[in-house]
C-alpha cells in the first residue's frame, strides 16, 4: 500500500461522521465529474464541494433549518443534489431523497412523506415546485402543498454562496440521512440510516472490494436509489475514489454512450441492475461495441434485481471485443436498511451460478442442484458471503436458523443494518424479530457457504400446492419476439370469493385485440411447457408501472387487475376466442379417445388435434389426470413426460400407434 492509499485508509478508519469523513478528505486534491453529455463534463475538487456544500448551509439556515430538521432533496440533476446533501449533512440537517418520477403516484409520494415529516424544508427546482402545486389543486392536496412551499429554497434562486453555514458536529449515532422506499405505496417507508450505520457498511464493502484511489468510479444509477447514493458517492469518496456520474435519463437515451464514457475515462468500478445491461444490448443490436477498450474494468456491480444468468452471459460475451474480462460481473445483494451492501463475492473470480430444483423452493425445502438444461432447473447466481460487520442467517417462518442448503428467510443484523423505520411502530414491530434480526422479506439459500437469493417472499406465487418466483417464469417468456424481460409481468391475484390465487401474465401491447389471440396462446403454452402451469388469463397492458431506478412494480398491475381495470379487454378476447371455427374431429380412434379425454380434463374445451394442450390451459395438474385416463386405456405405453414431447392430440396418437406397433422388448 502506498503513502496515498495509506491516509485514504487512515482517514476513513479514523472517521466517526460522515462529516468528519468530509473535514478529512477537502484537503486531498481528490474530486468526481459530472458527466453531461457525451463532451460536457464538470470536475469538482472535494474542497470546492465542502466550499459550495457550506454556502447552501448558509442559506437554509438563513431560511429556519437547524440540527435535526428533515429537508427532502426533489431534484432533476445529480450536480445540486450532491451540493444539497453535503450541505445538509454539514448542518446536521437529514436530507430526504425522494425521486421527481413523472407519475401521478410519485407526486402523492412526495405529498405523503412530506406529511409524515412533519413541516419538512424542500430544496427543488421551480419548475418542479410548480408541478406539485398543480398536482395538489386537481387532488384536494393544497394545504400539504402551502406547508412545502412555504419552506422550499430553490435551486433557481442560487446565486453567491460567498458566506459560509455554521458547521454542526455530528455524532456516529446522529441521523445522517432517512431513505425512503423507490415503490409509490400508500405509505412509504422510510429508512432511518445513522453516520455508524454508513460508515461500518463503507469500512464492509472496502475490506472485500478493496476500493482505493487507484479506482476510476462511472455510474448512471439514481442518487435517490442507495446502489447510487451509498455505492456510487459515498463509498467512493470514502475511499477517494475518482468517480464519474451521469445523469439516469442520458443512460436511457443514450445506453451506448454508458461503455464510451466508461473507456474514455478508464472506469476500474461499473453498476448496472438488469435493466441497464438489458437496455444496452438491446440498443446495440447486432452491432460490434467497436474500438471500446474496456481492460480497465475489474468490477460490475450488479444488484437490485433479480439477477439473470442468460443476461450476464449475453453482455459478457457481447462485450469480450471491448476486451471486458469475463470475471468482471460482480453479482452482490443488499438493501437500504442495510446501508446498502449485504454480501459480496471474492473479486476477481467468474460468478458462480447453480441450477436448482424449481418445485423445492419453498421455505424449509432443501433443493437439489439439477443440471442447468434440466426441464425443472432455476439457474441462481451467488451473491457471495455477508461482508464485515454484517451478519446474515436464513430462518424458517417461525424465525428458527435453518441448516445450510435449505430455503428461508434471509434475516441480517450488524453496526451497518437500520435500527428501524421512521415514525413507524408497526412496520418496525413487524420487521425484526425477538432476538435483533431484521427481516429483509427476501428468500435465499447457503449453498457451499455462498447465499443464493430465491426471490421475495411478498412475490411469491402459490400455484398447485408450490411456490413459484415471477422472475423465473418471465425469463421463460424472453425468446418470444415483443417479449423481452421488462415487457412481461408474471404476478399472481386472488379475487373476491375465490379460494385459489390467479396465475397472470400482464403483456405490454397496444395494437388491435385480434392479433393478440396467437401471442397470448403462445405465453400460455411456454409456461405449460416449461413450468407446467396454467395460465389464468393473459392480460394486454398498454403501461408497465415501475419505480424510477427500473423496477418493475407487480402490485399496481394486480391492484388494477383486481379492480376491473382490464375486464373490458378480457371480455372483448373472450369473444374473439368464442368466434373462432371450431375444431375439426379427428381422424383416428386413438384420436377421438385422446380428444374425450383431454376435452373431459379442459372443461369442454374444443381442440384441434394439432393444436398444443398448452395452448389450451393444460396445467401439470390436469397433465396427471389426462395420463391417468391414457394410463387405463393403454397401460405402460405412455409417461407423463411423453405428454410434453408430445403434446398435441395429434402427435400423442401417432406416438401411441408407434408405441403398440413395436415389438415387446426381449
Amino acid at each position: 500500500m502506498n503513502a496515498t492509499s495509506k491516509n485514504t485508509a487512515g482517514a476513513l478508519a479514523a472517521a466517526g461522521t460522515l462529516t468528519a469523513l468530509m473535514e478529512a478528505n477537502r484537503g486531498s486534491g481528490r474530486g468526481l465529474t459530472y458527466l453531461e453529455g457525451e463532451h460536457e463534463t464538470r470536475t469538482l475538487a472535494f474542497g470546492e464541494l465542502h466550499e459550495r456544500a457550506l454556502g447552501i448551509l448558509y442559506r437554509l439556515q438563513r431560511l429556519g433549518a437547524r440540527p435535526g430538521d428533515k429537508l427532502i432533496l426533489f431534484l432533476s440533476s445529480n450536480e445540486p443534489f450532491i451540493d444539497a446533501f453535503w450541505a445538509a449533512l454539514l448542518g446536521g440537517i437529514i436530507p430526504v431523497p425522494i425521486a421527481p418520477g413523472i407519475s401521478d403516484e410519485h407526486r402523492h409520494k412526495l405529498l405523503r412523506i412530506a406529511r409524515k415529516l412533519q413541516a419538512p424544508y424542500i430544496y427543488t427546482e421551480q419548475r418542479l415546485l410548480d408541478r406539485i402545486g398543480s398536482f395538489a389543486a386537481e387532488h384536494g392536496e393544497l394545504a400539504a402543498y402551502e406547508s412545502l412551499r412555504t419552506r422550499a429554497f430553490l435551486v433557481d434562486d442560487l446565486s453567491e454562496l460567498g458566506r459560509s453555514g455554521k458547521l454542526h458536529r455530528a455524532q456516529p449515532s446522529d441521523v445522517a440521512f432517512i431513505q425512503f422506499s423507490s415503490g409509490s405505496t400508500s405509505e412509504p417507508k422510510g429508512v432511518v440510516l445513522t453516520h455508524a450505520n454508513l460508515l461500518a457498511n463503507i469500512r464492509g464493502a472496502t475490506e472485500i472490494a478493496h476500493f482505493g484511489e487507484h479506482d476510476v468510479s462511472l455510474s448512471w444509477m439514481p442518487l435517490t436509489h442507495d446502489m447510487g447514493l451509498i455505492g456510487f458517492h459515498l463509498v467512493m469518496f470514502a475511499n477517494r475514489v475518482h468517480a464519474h456520474l451521469m445523469p439516469t435519463e442520458l443512460f436511457v437515451r443514450r445506453p451506448l454512450l454508458w461503455l464510451q464514457l466508461a473507456a474514455r475515462v478508464r472506469a476500474t468500478i461499473l453498476c448496472s441492475p438488469n435493466f441497464g445491461y438489458r437496455h444496452y444490448l438491446k440498443v446495440l443490436g447486432e452491432r460490434s461495441p467497436g474500438e471500446l477498450d474496456l481492460s480497465c474494468v475489474r468490477l460490475i456491480f450488479n444488484g437490485a434485481e433479480p439477477i439473470s444468468v442468460e443476461l450476464c452471459e449475453q453482455f459478457l460475451q457481447r462485450l469480450a471485443l471491448a476486451r471486458l474480462a469475463p470475471n468482471a460481473m460482480y453479482p452482490v445483494y443488499g438493501l437500504a436498511e442495510a446501508s446498502l451492501a449485504v454480501s459480496f463475492p471474492e473479486p476477481g473470480t467468474h460468478y458462480r451460478a447453480t441450477s436448482f430444483d424449481r418445485h423445492q423452493l419453498g421455505v424449509g425445502a432443501a433443493p437439489q442442484p439439477l443440471a442447468a438444461n434440466h426441464r425443472d432447473a432455476l439457474q441462481l447466481v451467488s451473491v457471495g458471503r455477508a461482508i464485515p460487520y454484517c451478519e446474515l442467517r436464513i430462518a424458517d417462518d417461525a424465525d428458527r436458523p435453518l441448516p445450510p442448503e435449505h430455503v428461508g428467510h434471509i434475516q441480517i443484523r450488524g453496526d451497518n443494518v437500520t435500527g428501524g423505520y421512521y415514525e413507524d411502530p408497526a412496520t418496525n414491530a413487524a420487521s425484526f424479530t425477538a432476538d435483533g434480526w431484521l427481516r429483509t422479506g427476501d428468500l435465499g439459500l447457503l449453498h457451499e457457504g455462498e447465499l443464493y437469493i430465491t426471490g421475495r417472499h411478498k412475490e411469491i406465487l402459490f400455484v398447485n400446492g408450490q411456490n413459484y418466483y415471477p422472475h423465473d417464469l418471465e425469463r421463460m417468456l424472453e425468446d418470444i419476439p415483443q417479449l423481452e424481460l421488462g415487457k412481461v409481468v408474471v404476478a399472481g391475484a386472488r379475487p373476491a370469493g375465490e379460494s385459489a390465487e390467479q396465475l397472470l401474465v400482464f403483456v405490454l401491447y397496444r395494437g388491435e385485440l385480434a392479433p393478440f389471440l396467437p401471442l397470448a396462446r403462445q405465453v400460455a403454452r411456454r409456461i405449460g411447457e416449461h413450468a407446467g402451469l396454467e395460465v389464468d388469463a393473459v392480460v394486454p397492458v398498454r403501461r408497465i408501472p415501475k419505480t424510477t431506478s427500473g423496477k418493475i412494480q407487480r402490485h399496481l398491475l394486480e391492484e388494477e387487475y383486481l379492480a376491473g381495470a382490464f375486464d373490458a379487454e378480457l371480455a372483448e378476447l373472450a369473444r374473439l376466442r368464442a368466434a373462432e371455427p371450431a375444431a375439426e374431429p379427428a381422424g383416428t380412434a386413438i384420436e377421438q379417445q385422446l380428444r374425450s379425454i383431454c376435452e373431459a380434463a379442459l372443461d369442454g374445451r374444443n381442440i384441434d388435434a394439432d393444436e398444443s394442450l398448452f395452448d389450451v390451459g393444460a396445467s401439470s395438474l390436469k397433465l396427471l389426470s389426462i395420463h391417468e385416463s391414457i394410463e387405463r386405456l393403454w397401460p405402460g405405453v405412455v409417461d407423463v413426460t411423453d405428454i410434453f414431447d408430445h403434446p398435441s392430440i395429434a402427435a400423442l396418437a401417432r406416438f401411441i400407434e408407434q408405441k403398440r406397433a413395436a415389438p415387446p422388448a426381449a
